[in-house]
Order: C-alpha cells, then sequence, then structure tokens
C-alpha cells in the first residue's frame, strides 16, 4: 500500500448527494447504471455506476450516496461520468454502496 501525505486527501473532494435518476446503461460491457445525483449547491451530476447485482434502478431513487465530485469527467462508452459514487467490494466482487447513516443535506462534505 502507497502511503499519502494528508495534503494529498485534502485534495479529494467527497459529498454527499441523491439519486434522482437510475437508467439501464446497455452500451457498457459490464452491467451498468447511469445515474444522476443532486449535489445541492453543486448541481446535479452524472455518474456511471456497476451496481447492478445488488441494486434495482428504482430502489436507487431517493438513496443517498457518498462520491468524489471533483474527478476531471471521464468518458464511458457514449456517456460522460462527472463524478465517482463510492461503494465496498463484497466478497463476489459486487459494489455496495456507502451511505450516511442518516440523512444529510445534499452537497455536504464528508471531512
Amino acid at each position: 500500500m502507497n502511503e499519502i501525505e494528508w495534503k494529498d486527501f485534502e485534495k479529494i473532494d467527497m459529498r454527499i448527494g441523491t439519486i434522482v435518476v437510475a437508467e439501464d446503461f446497455p452500451e457498457v460491457r459490464n452491467p451498468a447504471y447511469k445515474l444522476q445525483v443532486d449535489f445541492g449547491e453543486l448541481g446535479i451530476r452524472k455518474s456511471s455506476a456497476q451496481i447492478t447485482a445488488l441494486y434495482t434502478k428504482e430502489e436507487l431513487v431517493g438513496r443517498q450516496v457518498i462520491a468524489i465530485v471533483n474527478f476531471k469527467p471521464k468518458q464511458i462508452a457514449n456517456f460522460m461520468s462527472e463524478c465517482l459514487v463510492m461503494g465496498v467490494y463484497g466478497a463476489a466482487k459486487e459494489v455496495i454502496l456507502l451511505q450516511p447513516e442518516r440523512a444529510v443535506p445534499n452537497g455536504s462534505k464528508i471531512g
């Protein structure tokens, strides 16, 4: 494992957002959803998320998640991903979303 300095961690902007749209993403090789996440004053950002093993589109809408919002946008197939929704890999490599243990305002900064 590579150690980082505190100043490196401070460069990462992690925020709470609420998923407002979840759609199928058939153009990608690995099953994924196209998400739109509301980060309050930061606005709505798009993300591609390989979370289809444990979550349906319907149960994702309204769910708060933790995401990194200051990565450069990344082209994934015909979609521009603007943030990275965070998760933990389970035993079968399925992604389990990270989320706050209680509701907080969208855009709240992780610290």
